[in-house]
């Protein structure tokens, strides 16, 4: 019996063992498939990925030798519980991997990776996973909603991908989240407001992501969150006043939204903040004085909204801010001494905005300032000498206010300066020497001051100088020669001052120098071998200077964008290496003495828009390859000894719109080709020895514009009528040749003619009879053979005698008569009206005669019943638009003629109808609808208009694909156009003439950007002697702001409208809404937040005119209309900018907007 407890207790221990064994087997099973499962997913990764992952091999290694595997277990027989691949590189994609095998996961980590493809949905089997990475890899599709089920998650991280539908609501089933990244992925919709569930969140981060909507106010329930990132996202609305209960909260980025509104003050009860990034958005309001609070606070960046009012005193409590930026608002006032005491402080942002008042000297006690950026306000003033101080300063730009006085030398005690940028002040005296110490220097911008002096020679010193900018000043002396060798320099601009001597001779030795811009000098000498030579130039403007030397071996210039080297003294010939810059688009050498030829390599540069070098002495033949430069839109080649014919190829030249080959030797006939050039707005070939006829062909020029002027050649025949097909054409000069016959009397179709010079030819015959040629200076026709007519020093003509010639004058006569009969009926009807108006009688109106219709150069009668069919009696079908005055149809008539119908909604009067045609009837421009004719019956009364085919402006700039077809130079030409019409009805009409409804609506465009004005029925003729009181009419968002207190109509109605227009215009969109936030301040913006954003920036040529545009525009929308211009002076204004241009960064520019009335 003693035996007998050791043989139980060893049956027990045989029958556990036989337990473990047995238990064993199918854990050993577990393992086994999961490295098997591990094995056919590296398997599907590309080569390198397997290679990686070499030591995935031997099975029975895996817990101890597989790489980024970690297995748990002890006592009992281990499974895999983690996958750490991060970093490897891995290429491939997850679907292959079988989740199913690896149930036993706690963490997983494939972050930052090349992996693709979605994540799998049976991922929701890894019930035991505490940590899921897979961030920095192209993953792509939605977040599947069974991640919902891995309610263990602690770490979810999935930002840096490619995901894109929306955060699933059931999100707030995994409780245990503490962190939760989706950062830098295509997350749309809102954010579920389930987010409120997960309670332990200490990070939250969803920005960079296309998310809209509100925050919803459930984040507030997440009081354990100390990093919360929703930037750069679409959600709007105001920031919710539940942050405030985020006590733990440490890192709060909101910024590039649209969140509108004032700033929450709850905000400020998260005194553990240390970031608060709140920067471009559209918050408004003033800097909560609560900001104070955040004692705690390091970055703070509320730029790039539209705050206003002061800085608050309390930011001084900051003093562990490290960052400030306030810049891009409206905040007024000074700068407050407090913040000279945040000696933590390293960048101070305070750019665009309207600060006044001095800057405090006390910034000095700032030493650890690196930025000071306090460019684009309104300080004055002198710089204090104490920011020599702020030694380990980087960046210093004061530009853009209004500080005056020398530059302090103690700049110079600033070594570690990278960017000084002190542009456009009033700064005075000499540079400084002590500049020459700043030997970080890479940027120095000193340009529109009033410095004088000469440029101090240590500057050589500046080594590492890639920009030299002393442009508008009042330099003298030469340039330093040590300018030249500076190896670094990208950029020197010194135009516009009175700098003499020559260029430094080393210029561009180190191979850097892209931008060189001196024009408006007084330089002399040659041009630098090593300038010649330098291949890395991209734009050159030597222009109006005294340069002199042999230009032969310039041109190898393969990156060379823009060369102005016009009006000096250069010589030499133009050689084939100019074929060699590729990408030249402006090439202007006129007023040089150039000699040789036009090399027929230029045919090679595609890109060429502006060729010009006139004004040499060139010889030989155009080259026939000038054809190929399809893209050339101004060809001048005026003023030298070509000779030859007029090469047939230039017709090639679709965009051309401005050709001058006037003051040459050349011969034959003007070729017929030129009728493809329907651009062009100018053609000047006169004082040539052209001979031949005019060809027809000149009259399918029809945006011929500016100049026609063929004066001063051999040149015979008739005129031929086509050019009466001119009817845009201002300027027209044949003198001085031997045309002969008649002037054609199309010419009466003429109507933008403004002058003209048919002088010493042999033109006989009666002169057309229109209000042009009635009011024609006798010099115009003068030394012809016989020419007779309406022009005051003209003979009468006598009728003829013979029979033949007495039917011709005859038909002649009855046509004059007829118009003459038409044109008197239109002003007694007229007349009648007004006298009617005048007298307010109280007769009753007779009744209208059944049909009164007259379409002049058509039977009417005819022409009225061909409208009323073409439109199926005005259907809607054939509507085209409609307003307050009537509606628009598009009419094409049997024999092919396109006319615009406007039928004017039934009155009890003619009153409206009457005006129409009144302010018509004196209105004879280019840029104004063309009245053809008009009818007033029983049925109705409708107005005869020319056709446009791509109907209004407000259309074209709504459509993505048509505003981008208007690019910026087209829409300068509108600005142009609308001024020049508008100014033309306000002060060259016989009585001044108020449109009152300019808008997009009523600006119209043919196949060719042509710009009419259209829609009279609200016109008003002023009459000085009576009242110009009206009710009120327009169309809102156009109207002038004292229409809302007085009824009186001036010119200065259609000023404002004009300046809403041009904004609008250049926005791409009315700017109601940019204007309504302004409230009663004036708003301080750059020019490039005012541009098109579906068109990309301008050059700055371009720039240049779009600045002095807009600047004039926001004068017209000043409240007072007395502050506003006329539009005589704004064409004024806009002709002085198409004159001027250079190369300063316009697009950057602030300008200041009134402020709009309530």
């Amino acid at each position: 019996m003693e035996t007998e407890p050791p043989k139980m207790l060893a049956v027990m221990a045989t029958m556990m063992m036989m337990a473990t064994a047995a238990a064993l087997v199918p854990e050993a099973a577990v393992l086994a498939g999961q490295a098997r499962a591990l094995l056919v997913w590296k398997a599907s990764l590309d080569d390198q990925s397997q290679h990686t992952l070499k030591s995935w091999g031997n099975m029975s290694a895996l817990c101890s030798s597989w790489r980024g595997i970690t297995c748990t277990g002890q006592h009992r027989q281990p499974v895999i519980s983690g996958i750490s691949l991060r970093g490897m590189r891995l290429r491939g994609a997850l679907g292959p991997l079988d989740f199913s095998a690896l149930a036993t996961l706690t963490r997983l980590d494939f972050s930052h990776n090349h992996l693709s493809g979605s994540i799998p949905a049976g991922i929701e089997v890894l019930g035991e996973l505490r940590a899921l990475l897979l961030q920095g890899n192209q993953i792509r599709g939605s977040i599947p909603l069974g991640l919902a089920n891995l309610t263990k998650l602690r770490s979810l991280m999935l930002h840096e991908n490619e995901i894109s539908g929306g955060i699933p609501r059931h999100i707030g089933n995994m409780s245990n989240l503490v962190t939760l990244t989706l950062w830098v992925n295509h997350l749309v919709g809102q954010i579920p407001f389930e987010i409120g569930n997960l309670k332990h969140l200490v990070t939250l981060d969803f920005s960079d992501n296309n998310l809209s909507g509100s925050i919803p106010s459930t984040i507030g329930d997440l009081t354990n969150l100390a990093t919360l990132y929703l930037d750069a996202n679409q959600l709007f609305g105001h920031i919710p006043r539940e942050l405030g209960h985020l006590v733990n909260l440490k890192d709060l980025g909101l910024s590039r939204n649209t969140f509108s509104g004032s700033i929450p003050i709850n905000l400020f009860n998260s005194t553990k903040l240390t970031i608060l990034y709140l920067w471009g958005n559209r918050l408004s309001g003033q800097i909560p004085r609560e900001l104070g609070q955040l004692v705690n606070l390091e970055e703070l960046e509320l730029n790039t909204n539209t705050l206003s009012g002061s800085i608050p005193i309390a930011i001084g409590n900051l003093t562990k801010l490290t960052r400030l930026y306030l810049f891009q608002n409206q905040l007024s006032g000074q700068i407050p001494r407090v913040l000279g005491y945040m000696m933590n402080l390293k960048e101070l942002a305070l750019y665009e905005n309207t600060l006044s008042g001095h800057i405090p000297r006390n910034l000095c006690n700032l030493t650890k300032l690196t930025r000071l950026l306090l460019s684009r306000n309104r300080f004055s003033g002198q710089i204090p000498r104490e920011l020599g101080y702020l030694v380990n300063l980087n960046d210093l730009d004061l530009a853009y206010n209004t500080l005056s006085g020398p530059i302090p030398v103690t700049i110079g005690n600033l070594t570690k300066l990278n960017i000084l940028s002190l542009f456009t002040n009033q700064l005075s005296g000499q540079i400084p020497r002590e500049l020459g110490h700043l030997v970080n220097l890479e940027e120095l911008d000193l340009n529109i001051n009033k410095l004088s002096g000469s440029i101090p020679n240590n500057l050589r010193s500046l080594t590492k100088l890639t920009k030299l900018c002393l442009a508008q000043n009042q330099l003298s002396g030469s340039i330093p020669q040590g300018i030249g060798k500076l190896m670094s320099l990208v950029k020197l601009q010194l135009p516009f001052n009175n700098l003499s001597g020559s260029l430094p001779s080393g210029l561009c030795a180190g191979g850097q120098l892209q931008i060189l811009i001196v024009n408006d000098n007084n330089l002399v000498g040659p041009l630098p071998s090593s300038l010649l030579s330098c291949t890395s130039l991209v734009r050159i403007r030597l222009e109006r200077n005294y340069l002199e030397g042999d230009i032969t071996e310039m041109g190898a210039h393969p990156n060379l964008v823009y060369i102005d080297i016009s009006s000096n003294k250069l010589f030499g010939k133009l050689s084939h290496r100019w074929a060699e810059c590729h990408n030249l688009t402006v090439l202007r050498a006129s007023k040089n003495n150039i000699t040789g030829v036009i090399p027929s390599s230029i045919g090679k540069l595609s890109w060429l828009g502006i060729l010009d070098v006139s004004s040499n002495k060139l010889e030989g033949q155009i080259p026939p390859e000038i054809g190929n430069i399809t893209m050339l839109f101004s060809l001048s080649l005026f003023g030298n000894l070509l000779q030859g014919n007029m090469p047939a190829e230039i017709g090639s030249l679709k965009n051309l719109e401005y050709l001058d080959l006037s003051s040459n030797n050349l011969t034959g006939q003007i070729p017929g080709s030129i009728q493809h050039c329907l651009k062009l707005h100018s053609l000047k070939l006169s004082h040539n020895h052209f001979n031949g006829t005019i060809p027809n062909e000149l009259g399918m020029l029809v945006n011929l514009q500016d100049m026609l002027d063929l004066s001063e050649n051999s040149i015979g025949g008739a005129i031929p009528s086509q050019l009466g097909g001119l009817t845009m054409l201002e300027a027209l000069n044949l003198s001085h040749n031997a045309l002969n016959g008649s002037i054609p009397p199309s010419f009466q179709s003429m109507n933008s003619l403004l002058y003209m010079d048919m002088s010493y030819n042999k033109l006989e015959g009666s002169v057309p009879h229109t209000r042009l040629f009635e009011e024609a200076p006798i010099k115009w026709f003068k030394h012809n053979k016989k020419l007779c007519g309406v022009v005051t020093g003209l003979p009468p003509c006598d009728l003829p005698q013979s029979s033949e010639q007495g039917k011709k004058s005859g038909a002649i006569l009855l046509s004059i008569i007829a118009a003459i009969a038409s044109f008197v009926f239109v002003i007694a009807l007229v007349t009648w009206q007004c006298k009617k108006k005048k007298t307010k009688t109280t007769v009753p109106d007779e009744p209208q005669q059944t049909k009164m219709f007259t379409i002049w150069n058509f039977d009417g009668e005819d022409v009225y019943k061909k409208i009323v069919d073409a439109t199926n009696n005005f259907s809607n079908a054939h509507c085209i638009g409609s307003g307050g005055n009537g509606s628009v149809y598009r009419v094409q008539l049997p024999t092919g003629e396109l006319f615009a119908v406007k039928k004017i909604h039934m009155m009890e009067d003619n009153e409206q109808f009457n005006r129409e045609i009144h302010a018509l009837m004196y209105i004879r421009h280019r840029n104004i609808a063309k009245l053809f004719g008009y009818c007033s019956a029983t049925q109705g009364r409708f107005l005869v208009y020319e056709y446009m085919d791509r109907g209004s402006l407000s259309a074209s700039l709504e459509g993505t694909e048509t505003a981008v077809e208007f690019d910026w130079r087209r829409r300068l030409n509108i600005v142009w156009d609308v001024a020049h019409a508008l100014s033309y009805m306000h002060h060259d009409c016989f009585a001044p003439i108020v449109h009152r409804d300019i808008t997009s609506n009523n600006v119209l465009l043919d196949q060719e950007f042509r710009v009419c004005i259209s829609d009279f029925g609200l016109a008003k003729i002023l009459d000085v002697d009576a009242s110009n009181c009206t009710s009120l009419a327009g169309t809102k968002g156009y109207l002038a702001p004292e229409l809302a207190y007085t009824t009186r109509v001036t010119e200065k109605c259609d000023v404002y409208s004009f300046g809403i227009l041009v904004l609008e215009l250049f926005m791409g969109h009315h700017p109601g809404d940019f204007l309504s936030s302004m409230d009663n301040n004036k708003k301080s913006t750059s020019i490039e937040k005012l541009l098109d954003t579906r068109l990309p920036l301008p050059e700055p040529e371009v720039a240049t005119k779009i600045f002095q545009v807009v600047a004039i525009a926001v004068r017209c929308i000043e409240p007072d209309p007395s502050h506003r211009p006329t539009m005589q002076q704004v064409t004024k204004v806009l002709s002085a900018a198409e004159r001027r241009a250079n190369n300063l960064d316009y697009v950057h520019t602030s300008i200041v907007i009134p402020a709009c009335w309530s």
